[in-house]
Parts: structure tokens; sequence; C-alpha cells
């Protein structure tokens, strides 16, 4: 399995029907503000597919651009770990909404708002969710990612525009596109180059 298509003991964090036929996979970076901007089109994707697509959110912190990023992502990881996968989706959408305050003290503030316990958020407890981040982090390397956001659709990198229509496009929603396979009828990506 790679990167892209992990096997599912490897997955934590999957948004809509985790048997949903297609696939997109999502390197991110809380303090991103390109990953905020398509945190809500993503989400909108999923809702609006009925049950024919699931996001897999795996964390690709650049903290030597973005010093908050790792702690980030350290807090939404704990949140996973003691409130679940629910609350790890509230915590996910509140650090892109609060991207500009990321303290320790929000972080715990924010777990807390989503049902999490605020203690391991932040400082050393937190640091026991740090193997999940660098393995998402070494997937992304392996798999050539560099900046966020990175997304593969059904393990392909995607390189078109992140708006909604042209992601409905990308995963065969709209017209034109097989529905359920991104593919269109010539048999290649629809945003991929002929």
């Amino acid at each position: 399995m790679s990167a892209m298509n992990p096997p599912a003991a490897e997955v934590l964090h999957v948004y809509g029907s985790p048997d949903a036929p297609l696939c997109i996979v999502e390197f991110g970076d809380y303090e991103c503000p390109y990953c905020a901007g398509v945190a809500p089109v993503l989400q909108e994707l999923v809702d609006s597919s009925d049950g024919r697509i699931r996001l897999i959110f795996r964390n690709f912190p650049l903290f030597e651009v973005h010093p908050h990023a790792l702690t980030a992502a350290l807090a939404a990881e704990s949140v996973n770990a003691s409130a679940g996968a629910e609350a790890f989706w509230r915590m996910h959408h509140k650090l892109f909404q609060h991207q500009a305050r990321l303290t320790d003290a929000d972080l715990r503030l924010y777990a807390s708002s989503v049902g999490g316990d605020p203690d391991q958020a932040v400082g050393d407890t937190a640091q026991q969710f740090a193997p999940i981040v660098q393995a998402d982090y070494a997937a992304g390397l392996q798999a050539g990612v560099s900046a966020t956001p990175t997304l593969f659709i059904d393990g392909t990198a995607y390189e078109g525009r992140l708006d909604l229509n042209s992601l409905r496009r990308a995963s065969g929603l709209l017209a034109g596109a097989d529905s359920g396979t991104g593919r269109a009828e010539s048999g290649r990506r629809p945003w991929q180059r002929r």
C-alpha cells in the first residue's frame, strides 16, 4: 500500500463513509492558509457526494515556516485519542478557523471546547502523539509532498484548482466523467493533460 492509499490500520482520520469508492487523501498543515481555504470545500465535496467520496487527512506540518503547525497537529491528535473521531473533525475545523490563535493556551481551550482532554493537548503530554504526526509526515515525504495542501485522488496526485466544481469534476461527480472512478470517457483523469 502507498502513502496515498494506506492500509486501514494506518487510517486515523476518515471524513465520510469509510466504504466510499473514491478516496481523497489530503496532506495538510493547520497553520497553512491554503489548507484553511480548502477545508470547507473538501467538507462540502464529501457531504454532497452521496457517500461516494471519503477524505483521509494526514498531518504535514511545515514547521519551518509555520511555528505552531506541529503543536496544532499534536493537539488534534490528542483530541482524537481522548474524545474520538467526531471530536477530531470538530477540532480540525476549529484549528483552521482560528489559525491566527494557536498558542498552547488556545489549543487547550479548543480541545476542551470539542470534548477533548486539554491536559493532553499541549506540552510534554502531547508528545505521546508525535509518532502519529511523524508517520504522516514521513508518508508525505515518501509520496513527494513538499507543500500544503497536497491532494491525492485515488492515489494519483491532483494538481488542479481547489474549488468545488474542479474537485467534483476530478472526482467524477460532474457530467463527462465516469461516476466513482474519477476518469473521463477517454480513460484519463479529468485534470490530467493529454
